[in-house]
This record gives C-alpha cells, structure tokens and sequence, in this order.
C-alpha cells in the first residue's frame, strides 16, 4: 500500500473516531454520501477540493491523512543520573523495550541488595562488574552477559579501579526504577 492508497482507510477511521455515519460526515462536508463512500473506498481519487471540507470537518490536517515522512532514528536524549551512575538512554521515549548505556563507577563496598518487580539484562561492555543475587556473587567480564528477575535481591557494581561500562535493557518496571526512583 502506498501513501495515497492509505487516504481512505484513514478518513475512515478519523469518521469511526467521531462517531459519525457516513450520512453525517457528508452532510457536514457538503459531500454526497456516494462521494464520500467512494473516496473511502479507495474507488475515487481524493483531491483538495474533496479533502479540504472533510478535515476541516474531522479536525484533522490532510498532512495526518499521509504516511509520515521518514523518521530520524536517532535516539537522542539526556543521560540520567542516579545513585552515583550515570544512564543513557538509547532506545526513544515509550518505546516497548527501555534500554540504557550504564557506566558503573568504581567502588570500594558494593551497594546494599535491592528488590523490586522486573526483569533485567545486561551486557558488559568494559570494565568487570560485581552481580549479588541473594548469596551468589559473580564477577562479569567485558563480552558477558547476565539476566535475572529482579524479585531476587540483587546489587551491581564495579569491580576494580576502573568504570564498568554495560548495556542494560529493563521491563517497564525495571526502567521506571533505575531512571524515576528517588535519589536514596
């Protein structure tokens, strides 16, 4: 389907969204309802003349009848910083799977274990982080990877003199803790 094969379908949804009938659409466009049912259908050509009354009726611009112009990838926005960490963000704002560039400063004591619903994963990039998941205590080189269910007390923190680097992907849950939790 190209962009003006989706005219129609999306007038007609824009109508189902209002609530209105083919009969009030029409109507409120000074448009015939055959008018109307074609250019929905996708049997008419839609034109200015035809798409103007309509939007203007729906409270749409003809620009939201169109497929969107091509969308910069690029994830752009501020790093986050909590507990002494610093996370930046690299998917976009309520995209389905939240995941972050975590760098790890070193420490002396790891921090106290913590539980909270979610799931985590993460991938070291640099650096050797310290896993506490109840009693098991594991040390993660760059190249490995962890997952665990967050329900199970758990600490994370680098190990040696140098930052950790990972990359880590949350659930909901997990993400709203790391970046929105107040500073302890």
């Amino acid at each position: 389907m190209d962009g003006l094969d989706q005219i129609g379908p999306r007038l007609r949804e824009a109508r189902h969204a209002k609530g209105w009938t083919l009969d009030d659409l029409a109507s409120r466009a000074q448009l015939s309802v055959s008018t109307l049912s074609r250019l929905e259908s996708g049997k008419r050509q839609a034109s200015l003349e035809l798409l103007i009354p309509i939007t203007r009726q729906l409270g749409i611009r003809i620009d939201d009848l169109l497929p969107a112009a091509d969308r910069d990838p690029r994830v752009r926005r501020s790093p986050i910083r909590r507990h002494g960490l610093e996370i930046v963000p690299l998917s976009p704002e309520g995209a389905p799977v939240h995941t972050y560039r975590v760098s790890y400063p070193p420490a002396t004591t790891p921090p106290a274990l913590r539980v909270h619903d979610g799931y985590e994963w993460f991938y070291v990039l640099s650096g050797r982080i310290r896993l506490q998941l109840g009693e098991q205590v594991i040390t993660l080189s760059r190249g490995e990877a962890a997952e665990f269910d967050t329900r199970t007390p758990h600490s994370i923190s680098a190990v040696g003199a140098r930052t950790a680097q990972v990359i880590s992907i949350f659930n909901e849950t997990g993400a709203r803790i790391h970046t929105h939790a107040p500073e302890a």
